[in-house]
């Protein structure tokens, strides 16, 4: 709007003798409307919660059974103990599987709750379009007229100051539907992303829950495997787990004097700087059952007398994520078969090297999702865990290794590549474990 100086003066004389006007508003009325969409996601809203409820009452459950796993593994090696461990990761499994198809029916309700928002606000933003058109049409119409002629043609100064205070009303109601469009266009923005964000969750878990589905697969052909191969007789099963003990001995003997060797050309002043959260934990809401270093635990289970990661517990299926991004350098498997006796080193496992000297090997997976060469970003799904390889229970094994040094070897009778290098405390790297679970003889320091 372009004035006179003798109007823009005037307007400033009669605007200085003017009351707080009341807030303008004008829009078209979407009650109805906004009615109806808020009853839809309430009655979404009481969905979620229902499936909340069922999800906290299997995770208690869950929790149990971790318990009774964590129980097991601590027994002497027998048929029995194996048997009750392939039962106990059968019932995980099934929970497991329970609580995706839940987190799936509970990301849809979500997805529709959002859905319904987004229309909400998508309305009301062409509610408001229409309101700061309108204005704008009235501001215009109003101040299409000389001004003076106006208040010349007003019966008393009081009908004058009447018009000037409406243009005034107009204008603040102007403003204040244009900041209100505003607010609107990013509130809509903020649950078109979050609606995205929902969609790609619901397939993380619709993918996660086609492989635990396998995985339960595989345990019980497994179980049945042991079962029919040892026909239940004790003794001959002691006896094939004593010599897998003597066979994975030898392989620890080559990789102790193989990691000695390539820790003369180790050079520390490459590594990152020390400091936590260098790497994230590899799994969520993880539980600590052994640390690195020379615990109680390698004292009377490895060769060496000392561990080179880092143990997480958890149900078998848990989803393992990667603790920074980078590209898979390796993925293999050291076991020759599925029986306990022909499991050997790391089982299925995954080396990623990352973009500061550091590589992460995650180890006895029991389903691996990325292949050599991929790149993976920190917190990607890249793997399931397990008990593959020489594992005593479902476990992740996370080791660090200093990059430059991973050689891949050939160790008989493990299968595959075996990954070696020189180890790095992970603890070193990875979050503060302050407020961390850990198992009472984890050995953390």
């Amino acid at each position: 709007m372009r004035r006179s100086i003798a109007q823009s003066l005037l307007f400033i004389f009669l605007s200085a003798i003017l009351l707080t006007n009341p807030f303008f508003v004008r829009a078209a009325d979407s009650t109805a409307q906004s009615a109806t969409n808020s009853t839809t996601i309430d009655d979404l809203q009481k969905h979620i919660d229902e499936k909340n409820a069922e999800l906290q009452a299997i995770q208690a459950q869950r929790d149990a059974l971790t318990k009774t796993l964590d129980e097991i593994s601590r027994s002497g090696d027998s048929i029995k103990k194996d048997i009750q461990t392939y039962n106990a990761n059968i019932n995980s499994l099934n929970l497991s599987i329970k609580t995706n198809s839940l987190n799936i029916q509970k990301l849809e309700y979500e997805i529709r709750s959002l859905s319904g928002q987004i229309g909400t606000i998508g309305n009301s933003i062409i509610d408001r379009k229409k309101a700061i058109a309108n204005l704008f049409a009235e501001l215009q119409e109003k101040e299409g007229e000389d001004l003076f002629t106006r208040i010349l043609q007003g019966k008393t100064l009081s009908d004058s100051i009447a018009e000037m205070e409406s243009i005034t009303t107009i204008n603040d109601a102007l403003r204040n539907n244009i900041t209100e469009l505003k607010n609107l266009r990013e509130n809509y923005a903020t649950k078109i992303d979050e609606s995205k964000k929902t969609r790609i969750t619901k397939q993380i878990q619709t993918n996660n829950l086609v492989n635990l589905q396998q995985i339960a697969k595989e345990q019980k052909d497994q179980k049945q495997q042991i079962l029919a191969q040892t026909k239940s007789q004790e003794q001959i099963y002691a006896a094939q787990l004593k010599e897998l003990d003597k066979k994975q001995s030898e392989i620890s003997a080559v990789i102790d004097e193989s990691e000695y060797k390539l820790r003369s050309t180790f050079d520390p002043t490459l590594l990152p700087l020390k400091r936590h959260g260098v790497l994230d934990f590899p799994i969520d809401s993880p539980y600590i059952t052994q640390c690195y270093g020379p615990t109680k635990f390698a004292a009377r289970a490895y060769r060496s007398k000392s561990h080179n990661g880092v143990d997480f517990g958890g149900p078998i299926g848990t989803p393992i994520l990667a603790a920074d991004s980078g590209i898979v350098d390796a993925t293999g498997n050291n076991d020759r078969g599925t029986s306990r006796w022909s499991k050997f080193q790391y089982g299925k496992h995954i080396v990623i090297k990352h973009d500061n000297n550091l590589a992460t090997l995650y180890a006895h997976l029991s389903k691996i999702i990325v292949v050599k060469g991929q790149h993976v970003n920190k917190g990607d799904v890249i793997g399931y865990l397990g008990n593959t390889g020489y594992a005593f229970g479902p476990h992740l094994h996370l080791t660090v290794l200093w990059a430059p040094t991973i050689q891949y070897k050939s160790i008989p009778p493990a299968a595959g590549l075996v990954p070696i290098g020189v180890t790095i405390d992970p603890v070193t790297y990875l979050p503060d474990l302050a407020g961390i679970p850990h198992a009472s003889d984890s050995d953390c320091k």
